[in-house]
């Protein structure tokens, strides 16, 4: 093997490990930046049952000393240049069989399982990101939180739940988040502890460390399912009707002006995308986001992402500067992946100005509150407005407004469709098109509810619904969800 002293242009180096590596009892050999690894795509693995949360064994203080002398050894022999022109599952056994020869050579002491452990802790921290990789795999886990090295917690179905993973030690995780954080092109340190990310999947990440956080590097990790969803699936699942799914459909196809308003996880950004399904393909779409995770599969997508300032405080762009830059590049729909700030009002101004069909979501916790959250943001940004203007433009901007929430049980619920009507004096009026109702809960929990209509005959935007050619399919589902005035209860 090609190693770091000589050898042949094979493969990876191996070279002899030296006889003796001295053991670092608090801490082991820095880890090398993750190799760039080529992933062969290959179907997901099937995903563990959601209550196995026990997804590493505990590790003693004597595996790690163990773990921190074959570590250091490894690096000393491998050859991470040619280690990278490897797949991954090639590398993966190349560096299972250097450390088995290690262990060997030392005449370290293990058990098969222990063995098993630390020749998959070894490869976890070379090829991607140490105890989180698990985590990752598992594509029922939504949520990945890390409180410090001792504590973690995922969220599966709805809940949080503990689990067995551990780090090193606060400078293994901070490590880790350093890896994840200059992938996109950021940093986080002392200086700048707070940053946001994603993952090349287009996982949200956040990351804050100490000092802010007190208790060591906190890291939140916002899963995307390898699988991406769609409206079927939501109605399969029960967070919408058929009959509502429709009238999404209707909704999108008709170039309406949608804003998805909804509590932190309540499914905002995966009702975007499944949203943005319905775009055409020959459309010029514009994303802006603070950390790019909306997963388009149109084939004119440009996607834009903010940037935090340097070391001097300079070069920031915010999404203010996106959104305005969006204007000039010709776009057909701008979609803002959370409005949250002045953007707002050059959102506002795009959606009233030609750029019909633009999306974007913001929390709130119902559509009224949706409205008002719009006119605050656009105040708090500097515009000295009359309140009855700002209440025009939004009311002549948004067409829509599509509630999501997370209820207790940890279900998700599109709990309300709601379109903006106009203006009555000083006040936006809406009409509810679907609501959600709660009937009750079942012995274990579980609430059970219903979509129902509210028995509107023609929407507001019944004539842009037939101009687009949607309106037979509108009529048909509105009288459908009518004539049931409801789903199934949810089970």
């Amino acid at each position: 093997m090609f190693g770091k002293r000589g050898g042949s242009e094979a493969g990876v180096a191996r070279q002899a490990p030296a006889p003796a590596v001295a053991a670092q009892p608090k801490a082991e050999a820095a880890a090398p930046e993750p190799v760039p690894v080529a992933r062969p795509a290959k179907p997901a693995p099937a995903a563990p049952e959601p209550k196995s949360i026990d997804l590493a064994r505990p590790r003693s203080e004597g595996f790690y000393q163990t773990k921190s002398t074959v570590f250091a050894a490894l690096i000393d022999t491998i050859d991470l240049s040619q280690l990278a022109k490897l797949d991954i599952e090639s590398a993966r056994d190349e560096i299972r069989d250097i450390v088995s020869d290690i262990i060997s050579l030392k005449n370290i002491v293990m058990s098969i399982s222990e063995q098993e452990d630390l020749l998959e802790d070894i490869c976890n921290d070379v090829l991607g990101l140490g105890p989180l990789e698990p985590l990752l795999a598992r594509d029922d886990i939504s949520d990945i939180m890390v409180n410090g090295a001792t504590r973690t917690y995922i969220e599966v179905a709805g809940k949080v739940q503990a689990t067995s993973i551990r780090f090193r030690d606060n400078a293994q995780l901070m490590n880790i988040c350093q890896r994840i954080v200059s992938q996109v092109g950021r940093r986080v340190d002392e200086a700048s502890p707070i940053c946001d990310a994603r993952l090349p999947d287009g996982s949200r990440v956040n990351v804050i460390a100490p000092p802010l956080a007190i208790d060591g590097p906190t890291l939140t990790i916002r899963k995307f399912k390898k699988d991406k969803l769609t409206l079927d699936q939501l109605v399969k699942f029960g967070t919408i009707t058929r009959e509502g799914a429709t009238i999404l459909e209707v909704i999108a196809n008709s170039r309406c002006n949608i804003i998805v308003s909804g509590g932190t996880g309540s499914g905002k950004t995966t009702l975007l995308n499944c949203l943005t399904r319905y775009i055409e393909d020959d459309e010029r779409i514009i994303t802006c986001e603070d950390a790019a995770e909306l997963q388009l599969q149109q084939p004119h997508v440009v996607r834009l992402e903010t940037r935090p300032p340097n070391l001097e405080g300079e070069g920031a762009v915010t999404m203010r500067d996106l959104v305005r830059n969006c204007l000039r590049m010709r776009p057909e729909r701008i979609i803002v992946g959370e409005v949250r700030g002045p953007e707002s009002f050059d959102l506002l101004q795009a959606m009233n100005t030609g750029h019909d069909g633009s999306m974007g979501t913001l929390h709130a916790n119902s559509p009224r509150e949706a409205l008002t959250r719009l006119e605050s943001m656009i105040t708090m940004g500097g515009f000295t407005l009359p309140s009855r203007t700002i209440k025009d433009m939004i009311a002549t901007s948004v067409d829509v407004i599509v509630q999501a929430e997370r209820l207790r049980d940890g279900s998700r619920k599109i709990t309300s469709i709601t379109e903006v009507i106009g203006m009555e004096g000083d006040v936006i009026t809406t009409q509810d098109i679907f609501t959600y109702e709660i009937l009750g809960e079942d012995q274990h929990g579980k609430l059970i509810g219903r979509h129902r209509s509210t028995g509107i005959g023609r929407p507001a935007f019944w004539e842009r619904a037939r101009y687009f050619g949607q309106d037979q399919r509108l009529a048909a589902a509105l009288d459908a969800a009518n004539a049931a005035d409801a789903m199934s209860p949810v089970a």
